[in-house]
């Protein structure tokens, strides 16, 4: 993703915090599975141009979908860890389906490349 020398920050958390945090930042309620807070957003983007921004998971919610989907654990924390880096680089679902389809044909080819297929 042409940033070779970039660092990433990850955050593993509970509901409880993760509820808060969602609360916080999105003003939405209860526990989400992945939070993306990017370094390259805001006023000034450029201070620390090799930190990409933080991920936050929760692996309550993370370990509650693998088990919904038929997963293990560690292959749906790995799909929120990609998921969250690609929020990272700008990447939105919510703004529509062209772009839903972008980053699932993101995540589709970063989960060649590390894989692990099975990232539903």
């Amino acid at each position: 993703m042409g940033n070779p020398d970039s660092e990433l920050s990850i955050l593993i958390v509970d509901d409880a915090a993760m509820a808060d945090l969602n609360q916080q930042y999105r003003n939405r309620q209860g526990p989400t599975n992945v939070l993306a807070f990017s370094m390259r957003d805001g006023e000034f983007p450029d201070i620390h141009p090799e930190l990409l921004g933080d991920v936050v998971v929760s692996a309550d919610t993370a370990a509650r979908e693998a088990d919904e989907l038929g997963m293990s654990f560690d292959q749906r924390f790995d799909f929120l860890i990609v998921h969250g880096l690609l929020h990272l680089f700008g990447y939105d679902h919510e703004r529509g389906n062209a772009a839903a389809e972008e980053m699932d044909a993101k995540t589709e080819a970063l989960f060649k490349i590390i894989g692990n297929s099975e990232n539903s």
